[in-house]
């Protein structure tokens, strides 16, 4: 395929090396680390943190599972809708512009879930902070992408770190919600407190994450200027080619969303204790930050579906331990291996982007994947939260989890490079 750009003709081999870009930041390590807090904030806190309340609240309101799941299905719905409105976005003001603006919204709406008691405007609330958190996170893992093509002997661990960061919201919120919860005790709705305190933590990312984005909102018209593609000049997007890989992230986020909405209070029916929970959790979230440097050679190797065929099957293991056994040491190694690949899931669909597509085309890629994983994530809290109230509890729930996490991976495994 040729295209012509400038009086010059363009072979499908240059339209796939990453445009030679303006020097890039001095600390591209400092820049993914602060960059990563959008992770925290769209991921780690909007997302996850309500794990840790859903038991308390559904003690203090009255909740089944099937409504408790949905509030993690309202936050997806709102995480696709950000997600299909955010390349539009990106296009009228930048993807630095809408990472910062979308991590100040969901600050806000995390404030304001704890104003509210009934289930419509709480659903309301994290279907509005699903929206936001979807700004960030997607416009953040395109930064990561930029970030790695400036320094691709490092671009893996890069894109690890920045999705490695939804592993600091998780420990800090494992560590912060019990806090906040012990100081409320005998507080009505105390749970509330909560989430006041998580808005708080999202601010606090969010001022750190002015600077990065400050320094990339200054490159992107440069970089911009530098590739001399313009996304009409790109080869059309590959849809058919991708589906394996499509379809295998889809079910990701069908699987892996069960486990993190309903492990906490799966551990609580077991009689695991608060301060046993809470060391779970925070573990889990470490893990999440170590996997970057785990499997960031795994990211820069595989330029087909193995690396997704991967990780998906080791997290289908992890999910179905909680299942089958109560046993703490094999629990506790569940929790571990569950944070050390999951959001490397998500980092090995933008290292496929990165590897397959041209750069004009990554955000559309990284948006694709964003958009089924959103839409698999609003099936999964709502089917494992009904399956839940039925027979068997949330254990078999899990079952359903790992089912569909070891679907995928057969899926992906059948993905085949786009580029030779």
């Amino acid at each position: 395929m040729r295209v012509r750009r400038h009086g010059r003709v363009l072979s499908h081999n240059a339209l796939m090396t990453p445009p030679v870009a303006p020097p890039g930041p001095r600390h591209p390590l400092l820049m993914a680390l602060a960059l990563s807090l959008g992770a925290a904030v769209s991921l780690g806190v909007t997302r996850f943190a309500y794990g840790l309340l859903l038991p308390v609240m559904r003690d203090d309101l009255g909740w089944s599972y099937t409504l408790a799941g949905a509030m993690n299905t309202a936050n997806a719905l709102g995480y696709l809708l950000g997600a299909l409105a955010t390349p539009a976005l990106m296009r009228r003001l930048g993807a630095a512009r809408v990472l910062l603006g979308g991590a100040v919204a969901a600050s806000a709406f995390m404030a304001a879930s704890g104003f509210f008691t009934d289930a419509a405007m709480l659903l309301l609330q994290r279907l509005l902070a699903g929206v936001a958190s979807a700004f960030v996170f997607v416009a953040g893992g395109l930064l990561a992408a930029r970030l790695g093509a400036q320094a691709p002997e490092r671009a893996g661990l890069l894109l690890g770190l920045y999705y490695g960061g939804t592993g600091w919201g998780i420990a800090a919120s494992a560590l912060g919600v019990p806090a906040l919860l012990g100081a409320a005790r005998g507080v009505p709705h105390g749970w509330a407190w909560a989430w006041w305190g998580l808005a708080l933590l999202c601010l606090a990312a969010t001022a750190v994450l002015a600077w990065p984005a400050e320094l990339l909102r200054k490159e992107e018209r440069m970089v911009q200027d530098a590739s001399g593609l313009e996304v009409d000049s790109a080869p059309r997007m590959p849809w058919r080619a991708m589906a394996p890989a499509l379809a295998g992230y889809t079910l990701f986020g069908v699987g892996y969303i069960g486990y993190m909405t309903f492990v906490i209070a799966l551990l609580s029916e077991q009689g695991v204790g608060a301060p046993a929970i809470t060391g779970f959790y925070a573990l889990l979230g470490l893990a999440v930050v170590a996997s970057a440097r785990i499997w960031a050679r795994l990211l820069d190797r595989a330029r087909g579906g193995g690396a997704l065929a991967l990780l998906n099957a080791l997290l289908g293991v992890a999910t179905i331990v909680p299942a089958l056994t109560g046993a703490w040491p094999v629990v506790l190694a569940s929790g571990l291996l569950f944070g050390a690949v999951f959001l490397s899931v998500v980092a090995s669909t933008t290292a496929f982007v990165r590897h397959n597509l041209p750069p004009a085309r990554w955000a559309t890629g990284i948006s694709a994947f964003t958009i089924l994983f959103a839409f698999g994530q609003i099936v999964g809290p709502t089917v494992v939260g009904r399956i839940a109230d039925g027979p068997g509890g949330l254990a078999r729930g899990l079952l359903y989890s790992a089912a569909a996490l070891w679907l995928g991976a057969l899926l992906a495994w059948r993905q085949k490079p786009l580029v030779s």
